[in-house]
């Protein structure tokens, strides 16, 4: 599991190329006999199966089949066949010992691929593998997991897998294609609305050629993206799930094919993963050097407070720190001091994405883009980040802010504006030019900006009433409410209602727990939040879950906004049909436009590294990947 909040990301190193033949030991070189022949085996079969489907009209006759061990969105995979691992693990990494994480909240389904219910952390990471693994130091390249080669046409119109005869799941099982068949079948019809069916559904067909072969035929959509997409699916166990019963929330210990099955759980508190040394992949490139801990094991808690104090009393390992304040002053203790606990900021190449308050323009409230704006002009940025966050934070610009991504300060090009011309009304000249910036108060008063705010709640048609600001038709007052889940949310919230108390506008904070907030979220049940989309260097679908028209009305959705504008919609098909990188940027920036052109929300800040706090005990590899560090490849010092 990433330690930031995932998403998705840079270039790998290219390993050393193999020149020692007269070196090889017995053992290696039998190995290298046995590959070479199951590569000559394999190669024979993709003949037959290509031809086979050529006489059948699968596919074009003619076509030849060229089996790659890795694909890339853009371009070609940076690390070469028969690498022996990722750049940025140790694969000399001891294993042994339990890495005990804290994790704000609750739980209450082991099911992770539903709507229903809020699954424990861990079990997409840790339980269940997929047809190929991303790579954590290039922008979007996966490589075999599962499926040993993968084969894609120059227009991505399908894809096809070949499977590893030695994957199993945790059972003993052997992995088939019926099982992925299966998996995209079930995950299509009953799965998650946005994060499974939305991407799915674009597959015309799915046919397991043989026992270790499955094909996905895409529909004529030109999502260029979808062999990743399909690449990334979880592979689940035909033989333990039923369509029946798949939609149900669930406490029973699943099976899977990754590295941990599950072995202790108490419902709501804690999960604990422990390490299958019959796991079938612990020696594959992709694994090596991961996966270091004998167990993993998440507690919960009910608030930030009760989390830190089980840090520091040691019951906790490490923890991704994400409040300046406490950053800067709240690891003044003795095990800071005398080295036990170390604080790190770790270097990162993702862009920083979007943390924000949202409004839900669903609500009558924010439907008026004056009022929207009114609000951005009255949050102090300067201020809040001095006497909040020890200015430790950066204004956050962009969607892909820290990253040539950003739209910001750039002027658009010329496929930009090809791209956005069908829609002039969606535009703002200034950020069409790259001239825009966020209002700020920069010397500590942000009374001009109230100013200009006061002139755009008159414009829509709010007057003051005494003190309250009301609607002067309706004579109701500006009011709505802030959903907050943490006190940190709490306090900044507070802060900012003090500036909107001067303009008349009446606002109230409810804090809820994690159950009830996550239930709120998902029917968008709220007024305005405060909500952080990360970003990778190859957006892609996960923005139409964010931004798009459809999105809107899907429950469940991260479209906490309620966006519904056409041109964001053309804007992230143009990122999922570019075929060069020169196309994707273009497009990926005019999207940043227009979505910065809506002011569906109050962009908030970002720090320029990742801050992980842990305890000396476990340590993580020197190099850090362009994701940033991933506890998955720590280990234990004193572990054997």
């Amino acid at each position: 599991m990433l330690v930031h909040d995932k998403c998705d990301v840079a270039k790998g190193q290219l390993p050393s190329s193999t020149s020692a033949m007269p070196h090889i030991r017995h053992s290696d070189a039998a190995r290298w006999w046995r590959d070479l022949n199951s590569g000559l085996e394999t190669a024979m079969r993709i003949g037959w199966i290509m031809a086979a489907l050529a006489m059948l009209g699968a596919i074009p006759a003619g076509t030849r089949a060229e089996p790659l061990h890795g694909i890339a969105m853009h371009g070609s995979p940076a690390l070469a066949a028969g690498f022996k691992h990722f750049p940025n693990v140790n694969p000399n990494s001891p294993r042994g010992g339990s890495l005990n994480l804290g994790v704000q909240g609750t739980f209450d389904s082991l099911n992770p691929y539903i709507i229903k219910g809020v699954p424990a952390l861990g079990l997409r990471e840790y339980v269940y593998e997929s047809l190929m693994a991303r790579a954590p130091d290039e922008p979007f390249s996966l490589y075999g997991l599962i499926a040993d080669w993968v084969d894609v046409p120059p227009d991505r119109s399908s894809v096809t897998f070949h499977l590893r005869k030695a994957a199993r799941f945790s059972d003993g099982h052997p992995i088939t294609a019926d099982d992925v068949v299966f998996s995209h079948a079930i995950l299509k019809e009953k799965g998650h609305p946005t994060i499974h069916r939305a991407f799915y559904k674009k597959v015309v067909t799915a046919t397991a050629i043989d026992p270790h072969t499955v094909r996905f035929q895409f529909d004529t959509t030109g999502d260029r993206e979808l062999p990743l997409i399909m690449g990334l699916m979880p592979v689940l166990p035909r033989h333990r799930f039923t369509p029946e019963t798949f939609e149900r929330t669930t406490l029973e210990p699943p099976i899977g094919s990754g590295p941990y099955v599950v072995s202790e759980l108490d419902a709501g508190r804690s999960i604990t993963y422990r390490r299958d040394p019959n796991h079938w992949s612990r020696d594959l490139n992709v694994i090596r050097g991961r996966y270091n801990f004998d167990e993993v094991r998440y507690e919960y808690y009910r608030d930030s407070n009760s989390l830190f104090e089980a840090f520091k009393a040691g019951a906790i390992d490490a923890r991704a720190e994400d409040d300046p304040g406490r950053w800067a002053q709240g690891y003044r203790i003795p095990a800071v001091a005398d080295g036990r606990i170390q604080m790190r900021e770790f270097p990162i190449g993702l862009p920083a994405g979007m943390s924000a308050l949202v409004f839900n323009t669903r609500k009558p409230v924010f439907t008026d883009l004056r009022v929207r704006q009114a609000l951005i002009l009255a949050f102090d940025f300067s201020w809040v980040n001095r006497n909040l966050y020890h200015s430790l934070f950066t204004r956050t610009q962009s969607l892909f802010q820290r990253s040539y991504l950003a739209s910001t300060g750039k002027t658009a090009d010329a496929i930009e504006r090809q791209l956005l011309a069908p829609f002039p009304a969606a535009i703002r000249e200034e950020i069409l030019e790259g001239r825009y910036r966020l209002p700020d108060s920069h010397d500590g008063s942000n009374r001009d900006n109230l100013k200009r705010a006061s002139a755009l709640l008159r414009d829509a048609g709010y007057i003051l009433d005494g003190d309250v600001l009301v609607d002067k038709a309706r004579r109701q007052p500006l009011r709505f409410e802030f959903l907050a889940r943490t006190q940190a949310q709490e306090r900044l919230l507070l802060t900012f209602k003090e500036a909107l108390q001067q303009l008349g506008i009446q606002v109230s904070i409810r804090q809820v727990d994690s159950t009830q907030y996550w239930s709120r979220l998902k029917s968008f049940d709220f007024d305005m939040i405060q909500w952080q989309w990360p970003a990778s260097l190859s957006p892609g679908n996960e923005q139409n879950n964010r931004w798009s028209s459809i999105a809107a009305d899907a429950p469940g959705s991260l479209n906490f906004a309620g966006v519904k504008n056409p041109a964001a919609d053309a804007m992230v098909d143009a990122i999922l049909r570019a075929a060069t990188n020169e196309e994707f940027t273009s497009a990926v920036r005019a999207l940043d436009r227009v979505i910065m052109s809506g002011d569906y929300m109050i962009p908030l800040f970002h720090v320029q590294g990742q801050w992980i706090a842990h305890w000396r005990r476990v340590r993580p590899p020197e190099r850090t990947a362009l994701f940033g560090t991933d506890f998955d490849t720590w280990w234990m010092e004193d572990a054997k």
